[in-house]
């Protein structure tokens, strides 16, 4: 680990007059390696490397991982209707990505958050059916992630 601080901002429940959206901010940095080529994932984990092969990592040593997240969180995110919106920032770049919970969804990896495009769940799938993969997000934030950039990801999940 580096002096790098990947704290967790942890889950922060927002009223609304609507509806109650549940959240979760993940802090992280990218790395020299980060590509965002892959064209069905995107993944944040908690190794402090990342080699070249790992094209669909957007940021290395996340703050927390899955089994960290909140009962309220992994509640929202495991029903039918569970629909979440992933925000991005890093550098100033912004890209926000909407996906489907699941009931199937486990929360159970201690190492990665996965989103997916499809609908194939494993314990580090976090959504599924997600509207971009790491290929399709803003270049302009994956180039700050590549030039070692802070990376907090916004998880929300509206629980109307």
């Amino acid at each position: 680990m580096t002096d790098h601080d990947s704290s967790v901002a942890g889950t922060q429940p927002s009223n609304t007059s609507e509806s109650q959206t549940v959240t979760e901010t993940v802090h992280a940095r990218g790395h020299e390696n980060v590509t965002a080529a892959h064209e069905s994932t995107f993944e944040i984990t908690t190794d402090d490397y990342l080699t070249p092969a790992g094209d669909c990592i957007v940021g290395i040593e996340a703050g927390q991982a899955p089994t960290a997240f909140s009962d309220a969180f992994v509640d929202a995110c495991t029903r039918q209707s569970a629909r979440i919106t992933i925000t991005l920032d890093a550098a100033g770049h912004t890209d926000t990505v909407e996906a489907l919970g699941s009931p199937e969804l486990t929360f159970e990896s201690e190492r990665s958050a996965v989103v997916r495009t499809s609908d194939y769940v494993d314990d580090r799938t976090v959504a599924i059916a997600a509207s971009k993969a790491a290929g399709d997000l803003d270049r302009d934030l994956v180039d700050a992630l590549g030039d070692g950039a802070d990376l907090t990801v916004e998880l929300a999940v509206d629980q109307s």
